[in-house]
């Protein structure tokens, strides 16, 4: 893959994630031109950063992000009032701050993702990447083949409670509302990139167990693999600005929000896009094992002011 540009400026932040991209206006109108290197610096470095983006507004973020691809509403929670793909992440409902894959308990979960920064903490509220391609390159060799072979159960039926610092009632008001529909989804922890044909470990906190094992020694597989994920050599972090983009290759990553700005207002605004059915080493799909529909939430929305969900009339 050529690492040549002839109309961005590709700026590496790590040696093995991670680039700022300058010498681009994000807009819906960019030349195919200027999309292709974009998605080529996305393949290379699977999270990229555009600073000084301001100018984009709901409408505009979603035109963008058409040219990299067909945007994807998560499954069970709204989409930001008034807009047509937007999810708004806001500080004072419950906050992703642990290590995950996005919607991996979708069998075609998202291929990449475009997050727009509306508030940002004076400090703190960094977000993480890690590489999960370079994870799986550090493994000896006796692990990539038990890696290969290994399948694992994803699923949306999450312990939000162990992980999120936010109230009791909201927690349980957002958990409620995420698993209105519950999936079970069988991947392989191991799975070939479509572009790329990179090998990339695929865990995160969806993660429920591997198939043959028993909760406890999927446990204690999960821990061995995820411990390559989060080496330091393998992440970027990203200082947010009001207007700054982030862009990443969720086929290739894990992400989380750093916790640690307590009462200091944070807001950001995502464009998810399709992906495809993951295929393992073996060649095997990723399958759908579980959808249980719980109840209907298409009559919901949620009220940041109020910090929970509630119906419309």
């Amino acid at each position: 893959m050529s690492k040549q540009y002839q109309h961005i400026q590709v700026k590496p932040v790590n040696g093995r994630i991670g680039a700022v991209i300058e010498g681009v206006t994000l807009s819906s109108k960019l030349d195919d031109a200027v999309v292709q290197e974009i998605n080529q610096a996305l393949l290379i470095h699977k999270a990229i950063f555009f600073k000084n983006q301001s100018h984009l507004d709901d409408t505009e973020q979603e035109a963008f992000a058409t040219r990299l691809g067909t945007p994807l509403n998560h499954p069970t929670v709204p989409v930001k009032q008034g807009s047509n793909h937007i999810l708004e992440l806001d500080s004072r409902g419950a906050r992703a701050d642990s290590w995950h894959t996005d919607i991996t308990f979708l069998d075609a979960y998202p291929k990449a993702s475009i997050l727009r920064s509306i508030v940002a903490p004076e400090v703190g509220g960094n977000t993480v990447w890690a590489n999960t391609t370079t994870a799986y390159n550090d493994l000896p060799e006796e692990l990539k083949t038990l890696a290969d072979s290994l399948r694992a159960i994803h699923s949306n039926n999450y312990d939000y409670a162990a992980k999120a610092s936010v109230p009791a009632e909201v927690l349980a008001k957002y958990k409620d509302f995420f698993n209105s529909t519950e999936y079970e989804t069988e991947h392989p922890l191991v799975r070939v990139h479509p572009e790329t044909g990179e090998k990339t470990l695929l865990l995160g906190h969806f993660f429920k167990k591997f198939v043959g094992y028993s909760a406890a020694d999927s446990r204690r597989l999960f821990d061995l693999f995820q411990n390559y994920v989060e080496k330091l050599e393998n992440i970027v972090s990203w200082r947010w600005e009001a207007g700054d983009v982030a862009i990443w290759d969720n086929r290739a990553t894990q992400h989380r929000a750093i916790n640690d700005y307590g009462d200091q207002h944070r807001v950001v605004r995502r464009v998810t896009l399709e992906g495809d059915i993951p295929v393992g080493v073996d060649g095997q799909l990723s399958q759908v094992i579980r959808k249980d529909v719980k109840r209907d939430v298409s009559d919901f929305r949620y009220v940041v002011a109020e910090g929970a969900y509630k119906k419309v009339s």
